[in-house]
């Protein structure tokens, strides 16, 4: 079976998605901190990469990891050494920390985004499968 809906398609589909998922998300935070103006010394931009990618033969189980300085967390919530998360808004002096929300928000949305394409994708693949079946079954039933 060649086309968009052979099995080998499908798991080439997975490969490049998930490939370009982990390049888009580095992408995206960097521009995100150069856009919100988070750059000060550029440790936090340059410290963005990608750690690896982990995943069974057919893509139907992966892990992704991406690594960046741990106070980009930090930048992201408007918080620091001079704050504390939660804080009500009086710490005895002009606070100039600024949330710079470079991470959480797109973060999220593309993790969902994955998890669609491989619902959609899976269950193309356990279509091809049933029908697979059920067509040679048929194909038994009525040849022999």
């Amino acid at each position: 079976m060649n086309g968009p809906n052979d099995p080998d398609s499908l798991l080439e589909q997975r490969r490049r998605y998930v490939s370009a998922f982990n390049h888009t998300m580095l992408s995206i935070w960097k521009e995100r901190i150069a856009l919100l103006k988070a750059v000060d010394t550029g440790a936090l931009y340059n410290s963005i990469a990608e750690i690896g990618m982990n995943a069974d033969a057919q893509f139907t189980s992966i892990a992704l990891a991406q690594s960046f300085n741990l106070y980009g967390l930090f930048v992201d919530y408007g918080t620091g050494s001079n704050t504390f998360r939660g804080n009500p808004g009086d710490i005895g002096r002009d606070n100039p920390r600024r949330r710079k929300p470079w991470f959480s928000k797109k973060y999220f949305a593309s993790v969902m985004n994955l998890r669609e394409f491989f619902a959609d994708n899976l269950g193309q693949t356990a279509a091809n499968v049933v029908s697979n079946a059920l067509t040679a079954r048929v194909a038994r039933h009525f040849l022999t």
